[in-house]
């Protein structure tokens, strides 16, 4: 039996000794959402007129744990799920519209199957009336419902609430309980384990199911998790407090609570598909949900995104473009409290996108994103992601199907510990002295000397940058995702496709990006060409050489998906700013200049050869001793400070 998350599937352990509640099992069924609004969907109070809205109702509307049971990923993932493995995706149905398997009809298979009201997804009363009874387990959507009436003949609503404050009693039963507000409450659903045994490397069984989700287990086994100061919960990111907000319409201009409620934005990076649902069922489309909460949730989507990671530039003092940009080090820090990015992999990558200019035009670049053709596959691109797959044959985007991963470069939360069901997959993270995971990952790139470009301001070099920018992209559902449900999911699939392509298709959202101005104090070839001009003049930046497409890759380079995964990009990728190099190697140690595609000469390659050595024997020793003693070999853009030669550090307001 399976269960999908966000175009999962779960499946519920076989040895499970939990007692969740089934089935026909609810004497008092679930209150429909509807029935709370006109106590919790109020306008905000007069002296909130023109803030965001903060209503529990308002606020839950628009998010996707609203429109769990809309999303049309979700449905075509059954569909998929459904064609692996016929008749296992009842729990599927169960974590994406609880009301839908409670009442008996957790065999739906497409969103048509389901009543009205089983499209409202997680509603309140789930939540207000989920309890902990000390056996079932955590995952799988194994959720136990309390039943219980209360003294006034209905069930009460749980929360973390006292209601000893002299204030208005609610006018329903209300039973104080803290389960609410933990984290344990979210990993219910937030942590996936699948019935098909997992396999190491060697197609050897684990003896454990396939570890498919565990955002949860990364959170408990983090720093956040551990009691003190730096603690925090799913909910203090994800359900912000309000302090001194009403807590109903009844008492709206009286009082508040002092302690602060919670905003029920429960927003995470799906941004994309909110605007989808905005469209499907906003006033443009059924006109079932209001536009306002649509926007109240991308609103606080963007809020909640830049706050995910920082990151950190290092470059030198001034470049000698017949030389090359040697040693461009970028950190990424993981400021969430789970891996970055977490959840269901399917379609899900996180990357670096850089883009190097001079005068409005590309010298290097790397990673970079045209909405038509994708992501720029170049050796230096440097991704997070996992990668799950049939161990057997290499088969991939088949959840069901897995019992290996491939690849997981994603980055671990703050002081992860280490756990085979949490650990990254690969050797790109090495365990710190402490015995816990890094929460960043650092990467080099070293471009090489560039083709000619040319000095537009000759004689006087005080302006002569060359601007270096940096993006955090994040692309929730890939076109080569997109095509596979197209391709396999059958109508649902299409369905997809379809709505994608109204949309323009899926953006790279970017969560942060940072810019270094580098000063450059040479222009011209690679010296050794003979009649080089080396004070710039000559062809401009889009006559350059390239050493990847049509000419020589230097040492290193390569090219193919790394890892024979399948179902993906087949490397070749445009860019919007300028022109693309051809295949993909994730290996990060290329070289990444583009060009017209015109073959490079002999010597094309031989800085590049120089600045690898260099880095290999200067990057890790530099890079401990900063990050070990804060002092910095190069410049960042973390912080205010402007050291005295380094180059100027612009910052740029993250854009979605």
């Amino acid at each position: 039996m399976a269960l999908l998350l966000g175009g999962a599937c779960l499946l519920a352990p076989s040895t499970s000794k939990a007692a969740p509640t089934l089935p026909g099992q609810l004497v008092n069924p679930i209150t429909s959402s509807s029935n709370c609004e006109f106590c919790h969907g109020y306008e905000n109070a007069l002296t909130d007129e023109l803030a965001p809205d903060y209503a529990p109702l308002r606020t839950w509307q628009g998010s996707m744990m609203a429109n769990s049971a809309r999303d049309p990923v979700f449905w075509a993932g059954v569909a998929v799920a459904d064609g692996d493995s016929p008749g296992d995706t009842i729990l599927c149905v169960r974590c994406h519209s609880p009301r839908a398997f409670l009442e008996g009809n957790g065999s739906a298979t497409a969103i048509e199957d389901l009543t009205p009201d089983q499209q409202d997804g997680v509603e309140c009363e789930l939540c207000h009336r989920m309890t902990d009874d000390g056996v079932t387990a955590p995952g799988n959507a194994q959720y136990v419902i309390d039943d219980q009436l209360g003294v006034d003949l209905v069930v009460p609503r749980r929360g973390p609430w006292s209601y000893d404050d002299g204030v208005p009693l609610p006018p329903h039963g209300h039973l104080p309980d803290g389960y609410l507000g933990t984290s344990r409450l979210c990993g219910t659903c937030h942590d996936v384990t699948t019935d098909t045994e997992r396999v190491d490397d060697a197609g050897v069984g684990m003896g454990t199911g396939f570890n498919e989700q565990r955002t949860y287990s990364e959170w408990l086994g983090s720093a956040y998790a551990v009691p003190g100061p730096n603690f925090a919960s799913c909910q203090d990111c994800h359900m912000p407090a309000v302090a001194d907000k009403p807590g109903c319409t009844s008492n709206l201009n009286q009082y508040t609570h002092a302690t602060g409620g919670r905003r029920h934005d429960l927003v995470g990076a799906n941004r994309f598909m909110v605007q989808v649902m905005k469209s499907e069922y906003g006033s443009a489309g059924a006109n079932l949900i209001a536009d306002r909460y649509f926007d109240n949730t991308l609103a606080a989507m963007d809020e909640l995104l830049p706050t995910a990671a920082t990151l950190e530039l290092q470059g030198p003092t001034e470049v000698d473009l017949a030389m090359g940009l040697p040693e461009l080090a970028v950190t990424v820090t993981n400021d969430t409290g789970h891996k970055l990015p977490t959840g269901y992999s399917e379609g899900r990558e996180m990357w670096l996108e850089v883009v190097v200019e001079y005068a409005g035009e590309v010298v290097y670049g790397s990673g970079r994103w045209d909405p038509a053709t994708g992501i720029e596959r170049d050796p230096q691109l440097r991704t997070y992601r996992a990668i799950g797959e049939r161990w057997s044959d290499g088969t991939t985007l088949h959840l069901l199907l897995n019992d290996h991963w491939q690849e997981d470069t994603r980055i671990p939360p703050r002081g992860l510990l280490p756990d085979p069901q949490t650990d990254p997959v690969g050797d790109r993270y090495a365990l710190q002295p402490d015995g816990t995971w890094p929460h960043f990952d650092e990467h080099v790139y070293a471009f090489p000397g560039a083709p000619r470009v040319v000095d537009v301001t000759p004689g006087d070099d005080t302006d002569d940058e060359l601007l270096v920018t940096v993006r955090l992209r994040y692309l929730i559902n890939s076109p080569e995702y997109v095509d596979f449900l197209a391709s396999n999911a059958g109508d649902a699939g299409l369905h997809v496709a379809t709505l994608f392509e109204l949309e323009g298709g899926a953006p790279a959202l970017v969560i942060t990006e940072q810019t270094l101005a580098i000063p450059i104090v040479n222009f011209g070839t690679p010296p050794g060409t003979s009649g080089a001009d080396t004070t710039g003049g000559g062809s401009t930046a889009g006559e350059t050489t390239s050493t990847q497409s049509g000419g020589t890759m230097p040492p290193g380079g390569s090219t193919g998906q790394p890892g024979g995964t399948t179902d993906r990009t087949d490397g070749t990728a445009g860019s919007s700013s300028g022109d693309v190099a051809g295949a993909s190697d994730d290996g990060g140690e290329g070289c990444a200049c583009h060009g017209s595609g015109r073959g490079g000469p002999a010597w094309s390659w031989l800085p590049w050869v120089v600045l690898t050595v260099l880095r290999t024997r200067t990057a890790g020793p530099r890079r401990r001793r900063r990050r070990d003693t804060g002092t910095s070999w190069a410049c960042s853009t973390r912080g205010t400070a402007r050291r005295s030669g380094c180059p100027r550090t612009r910052r740029r307001s993250p854009t979605p």
